[in-house]
């Protein structure tokens, strides 16, 4: 397991706390973009796996989220997540100087990475998006259709084929398991308009990670939000029977040699 540390700053709504996996002599640095509900330290394994590969790695819990602070899962603006997220990389950016960034997320770490490419793609060497929430999210009409938000959780069951994944999410203290807030799911509705309305990343490389059993967020609405999103070079990774969390699904070894060899395409260019 590699070394890891924290940093924290004041973010736009309240204190941010980051994670730091260094890596010495680190090729590219990674900004790691966690989901919604989770935390940064459900990913030490994609971050172990990226520093192997010549990576530091940095990524925030999220407003609300881990140990960040805020009331639990209340986003009411994903712009200032995004900007909580562009201070995690410039402290990257500090300290490995002129190192290429490339960028990951996952869920609704893939909506505010798809939004992050948009507002700071310029800084960016590429783009990797995992089960993204962008395009059309069927699931978010249902919840926001009655005057209460319906006391539906997540089920552990739909993150991954592996029994194990969603035992320890069920039992993580840093989770959320509760339901949905109605500022936050209006905050998506209106996150997915803007992004659909943002236009493409142009020349900035993509790669799209999806499972097709994906209940959580279903991939033919996702594809909708990738060809509004995508440029020029992109290319996608679709994997049979994979449920919502590709990177801790039965095949996770396959997604991260998928994710290793896009990154190293991008670098040797």
């Amino acid at each position: 397991m590699a070394d890891s540390r924290e940093h924290s700053f004041a973010g736009t709504r309240g204190g941010v706390t980051a994670r730091e996996w260094p890596c010495e002599g680190a090729r590219y640095v990674v900004l790691l973009v966690h989901g919604y509900g989770e935390h940064i330290g459900r990913y030490e394994h994609v971050a172990d796996a990226l520093v192997a590969h010549g990576a530091a790695v940095f990524g925030p819990d999220h407003m609300g989220h881990g140990r960040s602070a805020g009331e639990r899962v209340l986003i009411e603006d994903f712009e200032d997540v995004v900007t909580d997220a562009h201070t995690v990389e410039e402290l990257a950016r500090a300290a490995y100087p002129g190192r290429p960034v490339v960028l990951i997320g996952h869920s609704m770490g893939g909506l505010i990475a798809a939004r992050y490419a948009q507002r700071y793609g310029a800084g960016l060497t590429a783009v990797v998006l995992s089960g993204p929430l962008i395009g059309i999210w069927e699931p978010l009409t249902v919840l926001l259709a009655p005057p209460e938000v319906p006391a539906a959780p997540l089920d552990p069951k739909r993150l991954s084929r592996d029994p194990t994944v969603g035992a320890t999410y069920a039992s993580d203290p840093l989770v959320w398991h509760g339901p949905f807030k109605r500022p936050t799911l209006e905050a998506f509705d209106r996150a997915l308009e803007t992004i659909s309305k943002s236009g493409s990343i142009g020349s900035l490389p993509l790669l799209w990670l999806h499972g097709d059993d994906d209940r959580i967020v279903p991939l033919p609405g996702s594809r909708t939000g990738i060809e509004e999103f995508r440029g020029t070079e992109w290319a996608e990774r679709v994997y049979p029977g994979a449920r919502h969390e590709v990177f801790n699904e039965t095949n996770r070894d396959e997604v991260l040699a998928d994710v290793k060899e896009f990154v190293d395409d991008v670098l040797t260019r």
